[in-house]
Parts: structure tokens; sequence; C-alpha cells
């Protein structure tokens, strides 16, 4: 049960900027205080670019147009 799992356009780069506490939140070297919500910014920065490279605004799906 050898499958391989390929992401199209996987060597390609992104550029997020992130202060120096969201790169150590995101980076495990450092715990944050539960309230500091300093992680869920970093996650939140990195999903986001990532939905705008892999799923570009031509391609998303509009909920609203789908006969449900």
């Amino acid at each position: 049960m050898n499958s391989t799992f390929e992401i199209p356009n996987g060597e390609d780069k992104i550029m997020i900027e992130l202060t120096v506490k969201e790169a150590l939140a995101l980076s495990g070297g450092s715990r944050f205080l539960p309230k500091s919500n300093v992680a869920l910014s970093a996650k939140r920065k990195l999903r986001r670019e990532l939905e705008h490279k892999l799923l570009p605004e031509s391609e998303k799906i509009h909920y609203y147009t789908l006969d449900i």
C-alpha cells in the first residue's frame, strides 16, 4: 500500500511576513500564554496565504451558487 500524495506546485515558494513572536510560536521554540493569541495569529496568516496559493479566486466554490 505505497501510495504517493503529490501537491500541485508543491515546490513553489510563498512569502509570509511574521513577527519574531509569531515565528517562535510556529517553530515550537517558545510557549506563549493561551490568551496571547500569538500562535493563532501566525497560523491564520499561514492558512490565508496557502489558500490564496492553492485555491486561486477563480477556482473557489461559491456556496450560494450551489443548488442544495
